[in-house]
């Protein structure tokens, strides 16, 4: 089992470098549900925190009330994969909508975008707007060298 300190920043690398995730949660009766999400991920060399901005729909609003974690799985066709298993946190306090908003604005390309590009997202105190925080547990960062025979190491990291 590899440290945070060495498995956060590969899996932020790979995760920012694909960027787009299938996230799967749990509905009411404990069955799988996905969807494709776009996290920001800030690693300050100690603690792992993701950010989701996103509409808080009814579906995932159900989901994340009766069970509070995502599972978050990047690939891409060179078969780099990465994984975080986290608690999934609603952030609706203005504050923190505005600071997310900020964040997605500031980021490099190709993780970072401007919000307001999205459909009936008016600004971060849009009702259509929330922040979704996430707090990994499980982090697995699979480079696709090592399916392949090429070398190279899988990290897992579990708090």
């Amino acid at each position: 089992m590899a440290s945070l300190e060495q498995t956060a920043p590969a899996f932020v690398e790979m995760a920012h470098r694909i960027v787009w995730c299938s996230a799967a949660s749990v509905d009411r009766q404990g069955r799988p549900r996905s969807r494709v999400l776009h996290p920001l991920w800030q690693w300050d060399g100690k603690r792992l925190s993701g950010w989701i901005a996103t509409g808080p729909t009814p579906t995932k609003r159900a989901h994340l009330a009766a069970s509070p974690y995502l599972s978050l799985n990047y690939w891409e066709p060179g078969q780099d994969t990465c994984v975080a298993e986290c608690r999934a946190e609603w952030a609706f306090d203005e504050a923190t909508r505005r600071q997310v908003w900020e964040a997605f604005k500031q980021a490099p390309a190709p993780v970072g975008y401007d919000p307001a590009m999205i459909p009936g997202w008016d600004g971060p105190t849009s009702d259509t707007f929330a922040a979704l925080h996430l707090t990994p547990w499980r982090l697995r960062v699979f480079p696709g060298s090592v399916l392949m025979g090429q070398g190279g190491e899988v990290l897992t990291w579990e708090a």
